[in-house]
């Protein structure tokens, strides 16, 4: 029977400097195993609306509406180009910086390219498809598309958790593409993570960040280097790793900044320890 880690690692959220923030840690199960804050608080997701925007689109390959390698973006790109930030698209507007696959430029343009070629091939509008393929069958009853694709969710912990547990045994894709999801895709790249500075290299799945070797990073230095996910510019992020068998979710509502970066690091190795210590992993 698995037992709840010490309350001390999302406790100290609550000396964080932030109005509001809400968390939780999941299980392989699912199951919630700890929490802090009020999980039915709605938050800005920013960035993190990449991580359930790309799962949406990869349930569009799976019902064949579009192939990861159907033309979209720039010539030469396709959608797993656009998935895996390696377009070339600018970052926010349709500006080509670069050859399709030759830099990991992170672009918010190429998700709403995705939206498009989704919608387009669906005749369904992009954040009905969305409610449709992810929210729905997750039960996430409280996620909406409000804004472009690729900063435009708003969400809550409760169905975070829904989306991480997903991402851990996903029930929405087959194994095969969550495997695609969750390896690096043009392996070799360089480019930036957005506040962390040039990354060599800056290692993508077909949405999800991978941690790899990166550092420094928003993650924990204990993370394994198969953990993926996203953080947000709402001072949010979501992450998976799958040696732990388990996620954590944390939302708060001030904007990243320097206030972040240590202590999202050291409360993420807090985490990890905790996780392991509850799984007996040495």
């Amino acid at each position: 029977m698995t037992s709840a880690p010490d309350p001390s690692a999302l406790d100290s959220i609550g000396n964080w400097p932030v109005d509001h923030a809400s968390a939780a840690i999941v299980s392989a199960s699912g199951e919630t195993i700890a929490a802090f804050g009020d999980s039915g608080r709605i938050y800005e997701l920013a960035s993190v609306t990449k991580l359930l925007v790309a799962h949406a689109v990869l349930v569009a390959v799976e019902e064949g509406a579009v192939e990861l390698d159907t033309p979209a973006g720039p010539p030469g790109s396709t959608v797993r180009h656009l998935l895996a930030h390696a377009s070339g698209l600018d970052f926010t507007t349709d500006e080509i910086r670069s050859a399709p696959g030759e830099r990991r430029i992170y672009s918010s343009s190429g998700y709403e390219v995705l939206a498009d070629t989704v919608e387009s091939a669906t005749e369904i509008r992009f954040a009905d498809y969305f409610a449709e393929a992810v929210c729905a069958p997750l039960g996430m009853s409280a996620t909406a598309l409000t804004g472009p694709a690729g900063h435009g969710a708003q969400s809550t912990v409760a169905d975070l958790t829904r989306f991480a547990a997903e991402l851990l045994s996903p029930r929405l894709i087959s194994p095969q593409l969550h495997a695609q999801q969750t390896s690096v895709q043009f392996p070799g790249l360089d480019g930036f993570v957005p506040g962390y500075g040039r990354q060599r290299p800056n290692d993508w799945g077909l949405g999800p960040e991978l941690r790899d070797g990166k550092s420094p990073h928003w993650t924990g230095a204990s993370n394994s280097p198969q953990t993926f996910g996203h953080f947000g510019q709402a001072g949010t992020f979501v992450w998976v790793d799958p040696v732990l068998g388990a996620a954590c979710v944390v939302l708060t509502d001030r904007p990243f900044d320097a206030w972040a970066k240590p202590l999202w690091a050291d409360f993420n190795d807090t985490v990890v320890r905790e996780i392991r210590t509850m799984n007996n992993i040495h």
